[in-house]
């Protein structure tokens, strides 16, 4: 009987091994997740589950009965030590052995920690990436503490949002001159600044954490890069991830920003596949890695038909999305190399979007509480079609028949 081996019971762990049995295959099915739960969704932790508005057995994927159901072995609370692609067996750190006929490592990715010699390794300092994270810092979240959160990405201003909203008193210090300076144009980052500073939060710009200052072990203040001290009750980072690769890498695999795979999901080992914010894939005439829960689900499905000899090359359809107080951001495309932004207001207060454009081309759209704008212009970036500029910043010409280049109407 042929046996497949999962690494990483994450989002697309978990994704690949219900593709797997939903597309038939009926041989042994092993998931390896290093948690003590079963696969769940990661975008609440930062969220609802820290707001107390989502209990942890509504964040699992499936319920735990469903593994056993579908003949899949869950090992939860394990963890891989090594893998041998060449006689097919993996080692546990309990020392046991798994032999295997197709693996798919689905490990994902780890936060990027703030050094030791800058305090990073004192109590009171944390990351927020899985479970154990938040339950971590939950009881740090109380009325009137001082937070700092390093970093103006994505998930440093949502972990500013839950502060906010929980009424602690929030500094965020971002060393890049503005938020967002990676992932986002301006304007985009305009919003979310005035969004953050209207609910209290002390956000810094152009300031860089220095260091840390600890009291018995636990860090109590911090100095920045313009000089000023500040007391600190509990600091979180908020600075980025890596791809989680070690294993693949000791393993000999190919790793070119993750975990390098061709259209089908396959590692430079045969019988080794990789999918979700790990692996690396081609996308036009590039390569890239993409850290998103629909990547990670769509990739692993489109992993496990490959495995089965089903498959077809792999066509990422890039959507993000992050809430912060009331408001929904919503992303369609890929910004990258864009030369110009249009700005087109929504028909309520507080709704915008902004389009990425590379010459005439629309490669992308941020859309704030503006839903019908988002699938917009998601569905004309899949389809290949831009809208010309000057009626696209109009917002009296109706979103459905924004004229395209090279048509008289959409």
């Amino acid at each position: 009987m042929e046996h497949i081996v999962v690494i990483g019971a994450g989002q697309a762990g978990a994704s690949l091994v219900a593709k797997l049995r939903q597309l038939g295959f009926d041989g042994r099915l092993t998931l390896i997740g290093e948690e003590p739960v079963p696969p769940y969704q990661r975008p609440p932790l930062s969220k609802k589950y820290m707001l107390g508005e989502m209990a942890l057995e509504r964040m699992f994927l499936r319920p735990e009965i469903y593994y056993g159901d579908n003949g899949i072995d869950l090992l939860t609370n394990t963890k891989v030590a090594s893998i041998d692609p060449g006689a097919k067996v993996l080692t546990l750190t309990s020392g046991q052995t798994l032999a295997w006929d197709k693996l798919a490592i689905t490990t994902g990715s780890s936060p990027i920690c703030l050094p030791a010699t800058m305090g990073g390794d004192m109590a009171g300092v944390y990351t927020m990436r899985d479970l154990a994270d938040a339950d971590a810092m939950a009881k740090e979240f109380a009325p009137e503490r001082r937070v700092l959160i390093v970093g103006g990405g994505y998930i440093g201003l949502e972990a500013a949002a839950v502060a906010a909203q929980k009424g602690l008193h929030v500094v965020l210090v971002e060393m890049a001159d503005r938020i967002l300076a990676r992932v986002a144009a301006p304007e985009t980052a305009d919003y979310f600044r005035d969004l953050h500073k209207g609910h209290g939060v002390d956000l810094r710009e152009g300031v860089g954490l220095v260091e840390l200052a600890g009291q018995d072990g636990r860090v109590c203040g911090a100095r920045l890069s313009d000089g000023t001290q500040i007391d600190v009750d509990f600091v979180i980072a908020g600075i980025g991830v890596r791809p989680t690769t070690e294993l693949a890498e000791a393993a000999g695999l190919t790793i070119d920003n993750g975990i390098k795979v061709d259209g089908l999901g396959q590692t430079s080992a045969p019988d080794i596949y990789a999918a979700g914010d790990c692996a690396s894939f081609p996308f036009g005439d590039t390569r890239i890695r993409l850290e998103s829960v629909p990547n990670a689900i769509d990739q692993a499905e489109a992993t496990a038909a490959s495995m089965l000899g089903q498959g077809f090359p792999y066509v990422a359809k890039p959507w993000f999305w992050s809430d912060q107080y009331d408001v929904k951001l919503q992303i369609a495309g890929l910004n990258t190399g864009y030369d110009s932004v249009v700005t087109r207001p929504g028909d309520k207060p507080g709704t915008i979007s902004h389009w990425y454009y590379r010459g005439d081309i629309l490669l992308a759209v941020d859309a704030m509480n503006d839903p019908r704008a988002y699938m917009t212009g998601k569905r004309l970036i899949e389809a290949g079609k831009s809208p010309l500029k000057h009626p696209l910043s109009n917002p009296n010409t109706p979103l459905k028949s924004l004229p395209l280049h090279g048509t008289l109407a959409a």
